[in-house]
């Protein structure tokens, strides 16, 4: 590979305007869930408090599933409150707030069937774009906004996908009888280059929506039309060299193209229909392979190898589903929080080991110094060690259960040593964690 092609792709995976150890993006800095920053854990002796002391700070940040950003010492949040979504900027130490700007908007979007209790709120998570300085933001009800971070959330342009395109009701996925769900839009949007790249879901025009980020005018559509699946965030991937992105619609596991004169075109559909359209953990990526997982019908996770001429090929499949934590993929290995917390070998797909307390809800990360952080249920924290010191056993280093008593369905986040948990009735603690 010539130099400059490896340096456009270095660009492509770690922007270098970013500091290394932010959290601007769904699952943090390199969009993998795998982070900088270390635990603190370096010295741990069983038994220690971990995080020590109570939180720094712990605020309110409004009604959803989004997980907080967190860009230099300034955390931002995005939640719904008395019928607008707030996009909430704080400071990273102390907590204080330092500007907000909201729009009106519903709890739900306007098609909403099913499950109100857990999918309410602003569930999407917002993206930070280093270049600019943009933030942007998509509701329930499917409002994409831009914000200028350098301004005190300045709005900039906005656009509302069912307004725009007519979206209507996601219909009944698979054949099981009263499996029609729609929660809206959930799917953290993603900054590339100049544009911004939404799952639209739009079943005349194309999933995927590319639009300048600068001013809202449409860039490109993709090739495949299926309707938006329930999912977290849309994966970044290398395929034999060429920018891509990974998402789970509600009919497949899609790849498509976004160098420049081919964005949005597909690179692979691979069949995964969901009750409930549900595939909310999502795609996981390592170079050119994928991981896409469900419960309900399929409880199984399969692993996908691309390329450009041959779409996507089943390398495995098992049957140790993650059915809502993104799995992290870690030094050949496989971590989930979802019905346990699991090891999983990634090359082969069998089961390596599995422990601790987690039900339906969890989300976790990978620290430099290979810790497992995992936030879970109703707001427990768990240190886990990962494959590297504990190859065949679950173990557990610390805990602090019962942080919050609601739904820990956001996304754990940490940056420069601050780690921060959040629940979806808006709660937000931040944990100072020991200095290597």
């Amino acid at each position: 590979m010539c130099c400059r092609c490896l340096l456009l792709l270095l660009v492509f995976i770690f922007p270098l305007t970013v500091d290394a150890e932010d959290w601007p993006h769904w699952r943090g800095e390199n969009r993998n869930g795998v982070i900088s920053g270390e635990s603190g854990s370096s010295h741990f002796t069983a038994g220690a408090a971990w995080p020590e002391g109570p939180a720094l700070w712990s605020v309110n940040a409004g009604t959803g599933a989004s997980s907080p950003l967190v860009v230099g010492d300034i955390v931002y949040t995005y939640g719904w409150e008395k019928n607008a979504l707030y996009l909430r900027a704080w400071n990273a130490k102390t907590g204080k707030k330092l500007w907000q700007q909201s729009h009106p908007g519903p709890r739900y979007g306007r098609h909403a069937v099913g499950d109100q209790g857990m999918f309410t709120g602003a569930t999407a998570t917002p993206e930070y774009d280093a270049e600019s300085g943009l933030l942007f933001t998509l509701s329930p009800d499917g409002d994409l906004r831009a914000w200028d971070s350098t301004s005190r959330g300045k709005p900039l342009w906005e656009l509302n996908f069912y307004d725009k395109f007519g979206i209507e009701r996601r219909p009944q996925i698979t054949k099981r009888k009263n499996t029609r769900r729609d929660y809206g839009y959930t799917c953290a949007p993603i900054v590339h280059e100049n544009w911004v790249i939404a799952e639209v879901g739009d079943p005349k025009t194309g999933n995927l929506h590319a639009f300048n980020k600068h001013s809202g005018e449409p860039a490109w559509t993709s090739q495949n039309q299926d309707f938006a699946g329930h999912t977290g965030g849309l994966a970044p991937m290398i395929v034999d060299g060429v920018p891509c992105l990974a998402v789970a619609t509600s009919y497949h596991a899609l790849v498509v193209r976004l160098d420049k004169t081919n964005g949005g075109k597909t690179v692979a559909e691979f069949p995964w229909e969901t009750d409930f359209s549900n595939t909310i953990a999502g795609i996981a990526v390592w170079k050119n392979e994928l991981l896409i997982s469900s419960r309900y019908n399929h409880m199984a996770m399969a692993k996908l190898s691309v390329s450009l001429k041959n779409g996507a090929r089943e390398v495995w499949k098992n049957r140790y589903p993650t059915g809502v934590c993104t799995p992290v993929i870690f030094e050949d290995k496989v971590y989930f929080a979802n019905k346990g917390i699991h090891c999983i070998d990634f090359k082969t797909g069998e089961l390596i080991w599995e422990g601790g307390k987690v039900g339906d809800a969890g989300s976790c990360l990978v620290t430099s110094d290979a810790r497992l952080i995992v936030w879970a249920n109703g707001g427990d924290l768990n240190l886990v060690e990962t494959a590297r010191r504990s190859p065949d056993k679950y173990i557990e280093l610390a805990a602090k259960r019962g942080i919050f008593k609601e739904f820990a369905w956001p996304h754990v986040a940490l940056a420069n040593g601050r780690l921060y948990l959040k629940t979806t009735n808006g709660d937000l603690a931040c944990f100072s964690l020991p200095k290597p």
